[in-house]
This record gives C-alpha cells, sequence and structure tokens, in this order.
C-alpha cells in the first residue's frame, strides 16, 4: 500500500481548490465554507489520530467511555443547533434518543456479534460508535426538522381531530408517519445500493490496506445493518417523544409562538 506524505495530501487539497473555484465562478458563496471546511477536516482528523493512537495503546475502559461521551454530546449539539423551535427540551430529546439507538445497537454488535475482548476494545469500539453516532445524528435531526414541518403543515387537520375527541397521538398520527419516513428514508435508500452504486468507506479502507474482499464485504453487511437499526431507534425516539411538546396537558395544541422550552 503506497504511503501517504504530507506533500500527497497537499496535492489531495487541489480537489478542494477545484470545488472553490466553482463555487466563485457560479458565485455560489460557497468558497468560504470549503476553504474552513477543509482546514477543520484536516485538524480535527490528526487530532482523531492522536486520540485513537493513544486510547489504543492505553486501553483504559473509562477513556473509551469518555470519548464515546464527547461524541454523543458534539452530535446532540450538531443535531439541535438549527432546529428552530425549543432547542432544550430537544437537546434532551435528541441525546437521550441517540444515546439508547445508538447505545443498544453498538452493545448488541460489541457482545453478540464480534464478541470483542475485552469489550471495550478501543480498536473496534470507537471508529462503530463514529459510524452510528453519525447516522443516528442525521436521524435525529431529519426527524425533529420533519415534524416541526408536517405539524405547522397540518395544524388544522390535528386541531380537528382534537375536536372531535382524538388523542393527541392520534391527532399526530400522520405528521409522525412522514417524519419518521422522511428521517429513516436515506436509510432504506443506502441499503438498496450500497455496494451497486456505491462502495462504502470502511470496506473500501480494508480493501486498500490489503484484507480479503470477502472479509470487508461481510464487515460492511454488519455495519449497514447495525446503521439501520440504530437510525430507526433514534428516529422513532425523538418523532414519539418531541411531539408530545406539541400539545399542552389539557390535550390542545400549544399556541403558535410559544416554544416546547418555555411550555415545559
Amino acid at each position: 500500500m503506497p504511503v501517504l506524505t504530507w506533500a500527497d495530501l497537499a496535492l489531495a487539497s487541489a480537489l478542494v481548490l477545484i470545488a472553490m473555484a466553482i463555487s466563485a465562478w457560479q458565485r455560489l458563496g460557497l468558497a468560504r465554507g470549503f476553504a474552513i471546511g477543509a482546514i477543520r477536516a484536516v485538524v480535527q482528523l490528526v487530532a482523531v489520530g492522536y486520540v485513537l493512537a493513544f486510547l489504543i495503546s492505553t486501553k483504559r475502559w473509562y477513556l473509551v467511555l469518555l470519548t464515546l461521551l464527547v461524541m454523543l454530546i458534539a452530535a446532540t449539539i450538531t443535531a439541535t443547533d438549527r432546529q428552530k423551535r425549543g432547542r432544550r427540551v430537544l437537546f434532551v430529546i435528541s441525546g437521550t434518543s441517540m444515546l439508547v439507538g445508538a447505545g443498544v445497537t453498538l452493545a448488541y454488535v460489541d457482545a453478540v456479534v464480534l464478541r470483542l475482548h475485552p469489550w471495550y476494545d478501543p480498536q473496534y469500539l470507537i471508529p462503530l460508535f463514529g459510524m452510528i453516532i453519525g447516522n443516528s445524528m442525521n436521524g435525529a435531526a431529519l426527524a425533529a426538522e420533519r415534524l416541526n414541518s408536517e405539524m405547522d403543515l397540518r395544524r388544522g387537520e390535528v386541531e380537528s381531530y382534537l375536536a372531535l375527541g382524538a388523542s393527541p397521538s392520534r391527532a399526530s398520527a400522520e405528521p409522525v408517519r412522514r417524519a419518521l419516513v422522511a428521517s429513516i428514508m436515506p436509510t432504506v435508500n443506502m441499503l438498496m445500493v450500497v455496494g451497486l452504486v456505491s462502495l462504502p468507506g470502511m470496506m473500501t479502507g480494508q480493501i486498500i490496506v490489503g484484507q480479503s474482499p470477502m472479509t470487508a464485504v461481510r464487515y460492511q453487511i454488519v455495519v449497514v445493518f447495525m446503521l439501520a437499526g440504530a437510525v430507526a431507534m433514534t428516529a422513532a425516539g425523538v418523532a414519539l417523544w418531541y411531539r408530545r411538546t406539541f400539545f399542552t396537558k389539557a390535550e390542545q395544541l400549544v399556541p403558535r409562538g410559544i416554544t416546547a422550552a418555555r411550555k415545559a
């Protein structure tokens, strides 16, 4: 396998310059974002490389769990940062849902599928959790954003259900369903095209470093299955919990302009 030097990485950065040039040519206003993003990516990845090297060399379970906690908090902040309604409450909802969805998935893969020894082996646990939490984060953000949009769009419909005596869960069933479809569908699409349209990063990386293609395939199958389970659990947790913030204790819709945080 070719050894990449810093000079090789500098040559690879020319591809980002092409993206910046296209942005400037079409006046997209994204050149600055590309530049800052590229710099952040290099700094963050180098830092992660040193952290992973340290964790793998020390193999302390409490340091591994602390790293997973930091990743969870960062993912929760990212998932809720651009939400327009009740960020504080949504932070708790999204964080808890990701903790359950990603945590259950990682524990199952660790104990049942891979049977790691020790169970906290950072060489496997941290990369796997990174993939799981990244996809769960996207699922949580999509579920919250779509539910908020659907509840606003279907406000009259929900109020009609409530007026006819329906419970809040029944009145909001369709918005919740649409939010779940929107948040889970990208994962379904990924399952449909993996290996046919795209070769995922983990599989590609293993092949590049010399692993047998069939071994890489088996690991990738585990990865796509665990992502499907984690995203579905996280999205369901966010949508079903978040919808409660749209209703008062008297089972009425919260008036427009009153945020979930004020309601809570």
